[in-house]
């Protein structure tokens, strides 16, 4: 019921959400990874990228939009949004850090359809990303789409389920123990994040190369 209550306070926070679009480009070792947000709709994003700054604050500077990022420790929102009057974005959330791995609700404030754009070092080599028992937000920590476990490197036990943001509901995955997958096996899109409920605190690994 707790899980529940969280996410249908997400979704009543986000009722009128589109998904998120992202386009990915990187060189080497550095790239760039932009997400749209419809105008006046709410997007489930993420950042896979490792800048030189990762505050929310810096990350959405001169964005008209409003930040939700979930602490799973707490089960509560911190948020942030743009001030037209200081001309930044301020807020219980805009000093926190949207590291790869993470993600938020992010609503864009505007009339007219807008673009993300983050900018940074593609992370790579062994990864590790904790999930806490219970409900987080979280993504890949790297800019690949592909399904969960076979391209992504999530599995789960029994128990374990996945939330995706569909625009105005929620569709779960569930972790099967006879087909040792998610259920349906989606592909997650690049700058996608999702909720995810674990039976059992746990750490997302693995091994990631650039070529």
């Amino acid at each position: 019921m707790r899980t529940k209550t969280l996410l249908l306070t997400a979704a009543l926070s986000a009722a009128g959400v589109a998904t998120s679009m992202a386009q990915v480009f990187s060189v080497n070792a550095v790239g760039y990874v932009t997400t749209k947000i419809p105008a006046g709709k709410f997007a489930l994003i993420s950042n896979p990228l490792i800048a030189t700054d990762n505050k929310i604050e810096t990350l959405f500077a001169g964005q008209n939009v409003q930040i939700f990022k979930f602490d799973s420790t707490k089960g509560a929102w911190d948020t942030a949004q743009f001030d037209d009057l200081e001309n930044k974005v301020i807020g219980p959330a805009a000093a926190k850090e949207l590291k790869p791995g993470e993600g938020v609700f992010v609503k864009n404030l505007g009339k007219t359809d807008i673009s993300v754009t983050f900018v940074g070092e593609v992370p790579a080599g062994d990864l590790s990303n904790p999930l806490p028992k219970g409900l987080s937000v979280r993504s890949s920590q790297v800019p690949q789409k592909g399904k969960l476990k076979d391209a992504l490197g999530l599995s789960g036990e029994v128990g374990d389920s996945i939330f995706r943001w569909t625009g105005d509901n929620y569709k779960q995955l569930l972790y099967d123990d006879l087909d040792n997958n998610w259920s349906p096996n989606d592909d997650i899109d690049v700058g996608e994040a999702f909720f995810i409920s674990k039976k059992n605190a746990g750490d997302w690994k693995r091994k990631f190369t650039i070529n």
